[in-house]
């Protein structure tokens, strides 16, 4: 439901993500048995827009446990960082980088809130910035945030998202074929519905969760304004999990029908900074 922010929305969130950690380490959804032996939780087309990233550095936000970072470590990256405001997650995600006998220098991780990234991580800039699927909906402030973002990108460099598209949250959970909320909505969503996404089973404690819708043309709108030069948005037609009950799992990710219109279902951009 829709609701004015609460003034705990952080401590809720992270309550909740805290709690989550050890859940996601032991689901199927993350399955870190297949990542120790070396599957790519990268998607296709992140690696394709993002492109060679070999000798870069890479500071990613909103890390979580750090798969994606230390994946784009294992695509030639020479120093990535993660950074994400659940300290659990950070430990698990450093336990990680010593698993695959990668140096401090090569991955290192920081909780810290993302607002306050630039004074957290351990340098002033980066190649690139990366922030994945699932992250924006955390922030109030996409212009703060995008503010933060563009800081952190080294003359040269850029920052790139991944995000599920917003046009997807405001339809029906059935068919994706109903308008049942408001795009432009500005108040936060709250729900306590328990579990998540990785494991729906166990029970859990800290269930409410503070989200902000974004359009996507506040996100762009944001980074431009932030000094940053739009060089794509591009919008995809699948996602990432079974988003409406009507969508199909066709090569990995899921659609709606061959004999449905389609919708975006997510989008990336890449944003880069001038050299000086």
């Amino acid at each position: 439901m829709y609701s004015p922010t609460p003034s705990d929305w952080r401590e809720a969130n992270r309550r909740r993500w805290d709690e989550r950690v050890p859940l996601h380490l032991a689901s199927d959804y993350y399955d870190l048995e297949a990542f120790r032996s070396g599957k790519d939780p990268l998607r296709d087309f992140e690696l394709t827009e993002v492109g060679d990233v070999t000798g870069c550095s890479l500071l990613h936000l909103q890390c979580h446990i750090g798969l994606d970072t230390l994946s784009w470590s294992r695509h030639g990256a020479s120093r990535v960082v993660g950074l994400d405001f659940s300290e659990p997650a950070v430990e698990a995600a450093r336990d990680l980088a010593a698993e695959l006998g990668l140096t401090a220098d090569q991955a290192s991780f920081v909780a810290a809130d993302v607002y306050d990234a630039a004074g957290a991580v351990p340098d002033s800039s980066y190649d690139i910035v990366y922030t994945g699927v699932g992250a924006l909906c955390w922030l109030p402030d996409i212009q703060r945030w995008a503010e933060t973002a563009a800081a952190l990108v080294a003359p040269g460099g850029f920052l790139y998202l991944s995000e599920f598209h917003p046009l997807a949250d405001i339809l029906d959970d059935a068919t994706g074929s109903r308008i049942e909320y408001d795009y432009f909505a500005r108040d936060a969503w709250i729900d306590e519905t328990p579990g998540g996404y990785a494991d729906t089973t166990t029970p859990t404690v800290h269930n409410r969760s503070v989200e902000w819708q974004h359009p996507v043309g506040e996100v762009v709108t944001a980074l431009a304004s932030a000094g940053l030069r739009i060089d794509f948005l591009h919008e995809h037609d699948a996602t990432l999990f079974e988003r409406f009950g009507s969508l199909e799992l066709r090569d990995g990710t899921y659609r709606f029908p061959a004999d449905r219109p389609r919708i975006p279902l997510m989008y990336s951009l890449k944003a880069s900074k001038a050299v000086r």
